[in-house]
């Protein structure tokens, strides 16, 4: 058995190199009879080429090849892709040997499945799959024991009617925006910005936040700001908020008190203030500010609430109560800004008092305007000729420096505005070249607050000559009469 299956390969092989190279001839020279005809692949069919007809002979006979096996190098075929033609190179067909057939093949190799690539090209891990497929688009049914599902709805056949929910703040979202509003309005200072800034934020049962968050800003801030506030909350009434509203609101803030004070002690002190100012103004009744004995209140508030009366109680009445904040920043004239500085150094050569000093000049709100109280300063100095001022006045003076509350240019400002009226202020004062000299010489050794360009521009006194030093000390005669 062995022997002949041995053979039966032998002539397997042997009969396809024959069938091979039969191929080859009729390809290359014509017909395997040897006739002169010429098939579709000869280069004998296209025409002439270089030097004669390709496969005839001198006497116009076919040559035909010589029969017999063939060598060893037909068995090597050459390689071409699949885009090629039927025809391999130089007019050979393509040939694959039959155990390399299915190298290129997608049919499965495990003799399971169709042969077709998985989900039609769709399939693999981490894909969606090809558009339209059931994993994508693919609907799951409404459950009716779900607890969402509306049945009369779902099984209706009209259209869904759809309405505007329009979600209301919190309030402590409103109290973060109405903070942000306060704060640009102490930079505009327009009243009817804020307002209508109001009326597309404040729902209607929030509205009590308005005096509760403007007044909870305003007393962290400066005198200036609480009078902006005071005139903001006159002019919102009536149109935003209401008598119950601001009511409401100053109602929150007097059961709050206790937490406010940890960041501004004199906070019942100061909102006694907006209470009685908001009396003033007309947006709260006076019964209001008299119930300083409600026991819902714990004795901040109750406090607040006697500040309040005993503003409202006063001879004067309630014009004066516009001033309760003062008049800040440039809103006041020059001649009341200088008064208030000359009463402020007044108090302070009293009482020596270096932080109720520091305190008062930070309220006037006029970093702008400090060269005016250095060059008052100055002037009480030499007016006072006392050692003991010259003192106080040079501790004020590195105390404002070290603590930046006068800036080094308002300092200097000042002295030199001295400096250009000694001319006029010796009028007055004969001594004052001297007295200047040694109050100057006295800030130089307390501190470094006085620039050297500064001290080195001292004015001084010329010295004036009643005789001529070049004579001696001798009068000359002087001939008053006139020659005729």
């Amino acid at each position: 058995m062995e022997l002949d299956s041995a053979a039966v390969l032998e002539n397997g092989g042997k009969q396809l190199l024959n069938g091979g190279a039969e191929l080859l001839s009729n390809g290359a020279g014509g017909s395997p009879g040897g006739e002169g005809s010429s098939g579709p692949g000869s280069p004998a069919s296209g025409g002439e080429v270089a030097g004669g007809q390709e496969g005839t002979a001198a006497g116009g006979e076919l040559m035909k090849k010589p029969a017999g096996p063939l060598t060893k190098r037909v068995r090597k075929l050459s390689r071409s892709n699949s885009k090629d033609g039927v025809l391999g190179v130089a007019g050979t067909p393509n040939f694959v040997a039959p155990h390399r057939k299915w190298k290129n093949s997608r049919r499965s190799r495990n003799g399971y499945g169709r042969g077709l690539p998985k989900k039609g090209g769709a399939g693999g891990k981490g894909v969606w799959g090809k558009p339209g497929s059931e994993e994508v688009y693919y609907e799951l049914d409404e459950d009716p024991n779900d607890p969402n599902l509306h049945i009369d709805a779902y099984n209706s056949s009209h259209n869904v009617e759809l309405k505007e929910i329009v979600p209301q703040p919190t309030e402590a979202e409103v109290a973060k925006k109405l903070e942000t509003i306060i704060l640009e309005y102490f930079e505009h200072g327009d009243t009817r910005e804020v307002a209508d800034a109001l009326d597309e934020l404040l729902p209607p049962g929030l509205k009590p936040l308005v005096t509760k968050t403007f007044v909870s800003v305003a007393l962290e801030h400066k005198q200036s700001q609480r009078e902006l506030t005071s005139v903001l909350m006159s002019d919102l009434y009536g149109r935003i908020v209401t008598r119950e509203d601001i009511c409401a609101g100053f109602d929150l803030l007097l059961a709050n008190l206790a937490d406010i004070m940890l960041d501004t002690p004199d906070a019942p002190h100061l909102l006694g203030n907006f209470i009685a100012r908001a009396v003033a103004d007309d947006c709260i009744p006076p019964k209001y500010a008299y119930q300083s004995e409600r026991e819902d209140l714990d004795r901040h508030g109750q406090a607040a609430l006697v500040r309040a009366t005993t503003l409202l109680s006063m001879h004067d009445g309630w014009g004066q109560l516009d001033n309760v904040w003062g008049v800040g920043g440039a809103l006041r004239p020059v001649q009341t800004i200088t008064q208030q500085m000359s009463y402020l150094l007044q108090e302070y050569l009293l009482s020596r008092d270096l932080s109720e000093a520091q305190r008062s000049i930070k309220e006037l709100e006029v970093p702008h305007f400090h060269h005016e109280l250095i060059y008052e300063a100055i002037i009480m100095t030499l007016e006072a000729f006392n050692e003991s001022t010259e003192v106080a006045i040079c501790e004020l003076f590195r105390t404002l420096d070290s603590t930046c509350i006068v800036t080094p240019e308002q300092m200097e400002q000042g002295f030199r505005r001295v400096y250009e009226d000694m001319t006029d202020i010796v009028l007055d004062i004969p001594l004052a070249y001297s007295i200047l000299d040694r109050f100057i010489q006295r800030c130089q050794r307390a501190g470094s607050f006085m620039s050297e360009a500064l001290i080195k521009d001292i004015p001084t006194r010329g010295r004036k000559r009643f005789v001529s030093e070049g004579d001696g000390g001798l009068i000359k005669q002087v001939n008053f009469q006139r020659d005729f």
